[in-house]
């Protein structure tokens, strides 16, 4: 009854000033979305598909013996020396798997390792836009500031004046998504070169996000920032093992760093999750050890799921931004109208039965006539999306009085 009144009387000191604008996840608010109205759910980014059988069959087998319990806090010895072998086989970069990794609950704790480890309350980061969208709560929960610097469609490349403004006013970091969510580009060698070189310069760190680093199509190819000359000692690569592998719900992520940062970063990771889940690091070694054809297989398999669902958009007339990485496409609707993409795209999901994430939640610019579909499912569900999607156009046009006008 006490607890009652003073609730009601609203004498409670105000809650967290930092989280007072946040907003859900729109990604996981329009899966929620899809499910209540059977849509087809294009929306946040997880494969309909099973993960490699070799993976699945081995945490079979260690489900009734383990490992049950808390691994090393920075990630089980075999998965970090694994680790360590893929990460040089693919980058050319010697990794030491007890000084420079730290395995984290998804690429998402690892970002926000790394930002707490790099930023302290008030300084500056640059994030281009479009962004995915966690990056903007990474920088508000960590106290930094964010400068956005636009990426310009088509090709989605960037001013490089404008990228030194940035820097210019401060900016202690840069956050680099490549292959990037949610517009597909892979940043080219003279892309990349140019933030080096003002990172050199102006003496900040680049935090980079390369979960898609294994989805690229010709001729497009992903360059290790890290890898470039002069750049391994000021870059925090993030990254996890679940759209490589597609194992999203298993949460397994890293940071490598130099050992300097990655010693700050293990005790952040230790304060916010303690470590990662000790059998599906077990089983997950064995997907770390694939070879070379695995990769292959890959980015065929992609390359096939871009073209059947890009293509099928492009053949029903729409007007798609083609992706050279990652597995999302940005589609305009503005000849429907659209002034609010987020009630557009629900009343996509319901009339038109496809769920997409409204693009205005990855540009910091005034952006409402994008939604970003993603194709990483079966033939058959991207055939069934396509089929609802041939009705899109004569009911947009239909919808004379509806509140996305």
């Amino acid at each position: 009854m006490v607890m009652a009144g003073r609730l009601k009387g609203n004498r409670m000191k105000p809650l967290s000033e930092r989280t007072a604008h946040f907003t859900d996840s729109v990604i996981r608010r329009m899966t929620r979305v899809a499910n209540r109205y059977g849509a087809v759910n294009l929306s946040q980014g997880f494969p309909d598909f099973a993960p490699p059988r070799e993976i699945t069959d081995r945490l079979a087998e260690i489900a009734p013996k383990g490992p049950h319990q808390y691994a090393i806090t920075w990630g089980a010895q075999n998965f970090r020396e694994a680790l360590a072998r893929k990460q040089e086989h693919f980058s050319g970069m010697h990794v030491d798997p007890d000084q420079e990794i730290v395995v984290t609950c998804g690429s998402t704790e690892a970002m926000m390792a790394a930002m707490m480890a790099v930023t302290n309350p008030g300084d500056k980061v640059i994030i281009f836009s479009p962004f995915y969208e966690n990056y903007g709560a990474d920088a508000i929960l960590s106290g930094a500031e964010p400068i956005y610097v636009p990426l310009v469609p088509p090709e989605f490349s960037f001013d490089a004046d404008r990228l030194e403004e940035g820097f210019r006013q401060g900016a202690k970091a840069l956050i680099l998504c490549n292959p990037s969510n949610p517009c597909g580009k892979v940043f080219t060698a003279e892309e990349l070169q140019i933030i080096a070189q003002l990172a050199e310069k102006y003496d900040a760190y680049v935090i980079t996000d390369e979960v898609y680093e294994h989805i690229v199509y010709a001729p497009y190819h992903h360059i290790y920032f890290a890898a470039l000359p002069g750049m391994r000692e000021r870059t925090i690569i993030c990254s996890s093992l679940s759209k490589t592998y597609s194992i999203t719900g298993w949460r397994l992520g890293y940071v490598i760093a130099s050992p300097e940062i990655t010693d700050r970063v293990k005790k952040v990771h230790d304060f916010l999750t303690v470590g990662a889940a000790a059998p599906l690091m077990e089983a997950a070694v064995v997907g770390l050890n694939f070879g070379d054809d695995y990769y292959r297989d890959l980015q065929a398999h992609y390359t096939h799921m871009k073209n059947l669902f890009v293509g099928g958009l492009q053949k029903l007339g729409f007007h798609v931004t083609e992706p050279q990485g990652a597995y999302y496409v940005l589609m305009d609707v503005s000849d429907y109208g659209v002034k609010d993409d987020d009630a557009f795209s629900e009343w996509m999901a319901r009339e038109v039965g496809v769920a997409a994430v409204p693009g205005s939640s990855f540009f910091r610019e005034d952006v409402h006539h994008l939604v970003r579909f993603h194709f990483a499912k079966e033939d058959a569900t991207l055939y069934a999306a396509l089929d609802r999607l041939a009705d899109l156009d004569t009911k947009a046009r239909a919808a004379a009085n509806v509140d996305w006008r």
